[in-house]
Parts: C-alpha cells; structure tokens; sequence
C-alpha cells in the first residue's frame, strides 16, 4: 500500500493492528525446493547479481506462503567487493586478502550504490513492482561490526579472535574501518529504500561475541551515525537485530531503530521490561520449533505471541535464521497460525476492552 500503510509497516511504527505480521529470516533459501532447482542452473553470486533471478527468489516464498513481509535475495558481504574487497563463497564468504594491518584497513573505497551495487537497486525495482501493495519489501546491510569481522578475520569463525584482537591492538584503525563500514552501510541502505524497499534491517550476527563496554565505545556510535543518517535522508522503519546480543539490550535501545530483534535466547517479556513497553519487538520462535509436533509447534508459537504482547508492537519471526532441512510445510502452518491465533487475540483484548468501558 502506498504511503507505508501496509500492517507490517503500521506495526514497526508502534500501531497494533488486527494480527502480528509475520516474516521469517532466510525465507528466500535452501529450505525451499524451488530455490534448490533454480541454484542447480546458477551459483550464488550469478544469483545474487541478476536482477530477474534475485528478484524471482525473493518472491519464491511469498507465492507459497501469506508472508506479510518479502526479504530481498542478497548477502551481506554484497556491496563490500565494490569497496574493494576480494572474495568468494565456499558456502560462506571467503576474503581472498584479510585485513591485518591499519594500511590495508585504510586501503577501502567508500561504497557508491549506483555505481557498486546497481543490480541490487535494479532487483528491488523489480520485487516492488510484482509485490501486491498489501505485502511489504524489506532490504537489509550487514551491520558495521559484523562485516568487520569478516574482512578481518578473513572467513567465517566461532569466536572472529582476529577481529576482535584488532579491534584492542590497533584501536584507531579499527575505528576507521568501522566508521567506513557505517558510512557506507547508511548509503546502501538509503539507496535501496529509494530503489523500492518499504522497511530497511540491519543484520549484526556476530556482535554478540562483544561486552558491553567495547560496544558502547567502538560499535554504538557508528550505528547511531548510520541510523540518523538514513533517517534524515529517507522516511522508513528500521530494524535492527544483534544476533546473541541479549546481554547488550541498554545499548542497543539507544541505536535509534524502530524495531529491535530478539534472539530466541531471551522471552519477548524480559527484552519488553529491559527496553520499556514502547519498544516494537521482531521475533522469536526458535528455529528448532518447527521440528516439533504440532501441538507443541502450535504452543510454542502462542508462547512468542503472548510474550509480545506487551510491546508496542510485536512482528513475529524466528529468533534466527530458518534451518535449511526445515520443510516447508512446516512454515505454511506457522505462518497461518500466527495470523490465527493473533486474530484471536486481538478479538479477546478489543472485547475486554469493550466490557471495561
């Protein structure tokens, strides 16, 4: 709907609707046999740079599910390589050249969207145009610190040690190549909000491994930065999820974000009493509930919907992404259930509401 009227846009500015919407992280992805078919035709990166198949993946799900929200079909390490940056993908992205010293760290282009990233804006044109206007479309970045820890450690890792080690040894390139990341982030995220994106997300998943303290001073205010940037140049909600960051809910309610994602680590009550009952929540079924029989899938998804409902508003997702051996079937179900029990929900507190009065 024009003017960002759909229910998921409402609900990501705090208004309470007639249910929770719903979308689920990686929805455009392994778990669906029309992603596989088409990826045995295509690598990944061919994908992510076409604009008619990443635009045709990321409306895979929504033609097989009542999904209130589209997620665009990219990685996060997509706009890094027009800032220079060598890499591919083995299934994870692999830097050919990680960053180790405060020249390399220095050596990175900031990123022009147009100029890097044009199949990107292209492909969202394409979704907003074939996406009903009841549905919106989401584009995303990696967050500074994530990114940052990709470029530096070269590769995926449980701990990134090389990226965190950077970060003490050489605190001031660090903080240079960080602030770079948010710069650039902010523009990308601009540039796909103007190219069709309704709701922009910002993916930070491995900032988790941070305590308080180094967030607060490295990390904090280059999302600060890049969150008011965005804001004075575009009108959209923004999320932000800080994958295991349940232990840095005080700093992240300063970020200035719209919604804030929990990891299925946290009940929605506990983030809610931390963050103030004026925050919009996103998540957070564990991703393993969709393994479990349904009367424990249908009691789990009640559980999240109740936790929620304390916010200001609650769009329900998992707490991570979707596991690629999940059937799809089973996000069918979730999906109507959401919507059904949210229904009923709603109904229950308007007609209390009404014998209150």
């Amino acid at each position: 709907m024009p003017g960002g009227q759909t229910l998921f846009e409402r609900t990501c500015r705090g208004e309470r609707g007639e249910r929770v919407p719903v979308w689920v992280m990686r929805q455009a992805g392994r778990y669906l046999p029309e992603y596989r078919a088409l990826r045995k035709e295509v690598d990944f990166l061919t994908a992510t740079k076409t604009p008619e198949l990443a635009a045709k993946i990321t409306l895979q799900p929504m033609k097989r599910f009542e999904l209130d929200a589209a997620i665009f079909f990219a990685d996060i390490m997509t706009p890094l390589e027009g800032m220079g940056v060598s890499m591919d993908f083995a299934p994870g992205p692999v830097i050919e050249d990680p960053i180790r010293t405060p020249e390399q760290a220095a050596s990175l282009r900031p990123l022009d969207p147009e100029e890097h990233t044009p199949f990107v804006l292209e492909a969202l044109g394409i979704v907003r145009s074939e996406l009903s206007d009841e549905r919106a479309l989401i584009a995303f970045a990696g967050a500074p610190f994530t990114l940052f820890c990709y470029l530096v450690q070269g590769g995926g890792s449980k701990d990134f040690m090389e990226a965190r080690s950077f970060m003490q040894a050489e605190p001031a390139a660090a903080r240079g190549l960080l602030d770079l990341l948010g710069s650039s982030m902010e523009r990308y995220l601009v540039a796909q909000a103007r190219a069709g994106a309704d709701a922009l997300m910002l993916f930070d998943s491995w900032v988790g491994l941070l305590g308080p303290s180094t967030y607060r001073s490295m990390v904090l205010p280059v999302l600060q930065r890049a969150v008011a940037g965005v804001r004075e140049q575009v009108d959209r909600p923004i999320i932000y999820f800080a994958n295991g960051g349940v232990s840095l809910l005080d700093e992240v309610s300063q970020i200035g974000a719209d919604v804030l994602g929990v990891d299925w680590t946290l009940p929605l009550s506990r983030a809610v009493a931390a963050l103030g009952p004026d925050v919009v929540v996103q998540g957070n079924l564990d991703p393993a509930a969709l393994f479990a029989p349904d009367d424990e899938f249908d009691a789990a998804i009640r559980s999240v919907l109740e936790e929620g409902a304390g916010a200001a508003g609650h769009i329900f997702n998992l707490g991570h992404g979707i596991h690629r051996t999940t059937e799809p079937d089973r996000v069918g179900l979730l999906v109507d259930r959401v919507h059904e029990l949210s229904e009923q929900m709603h109904s229950v507190s308007n007609n209390s509401a009404e014998v209150s009065r």
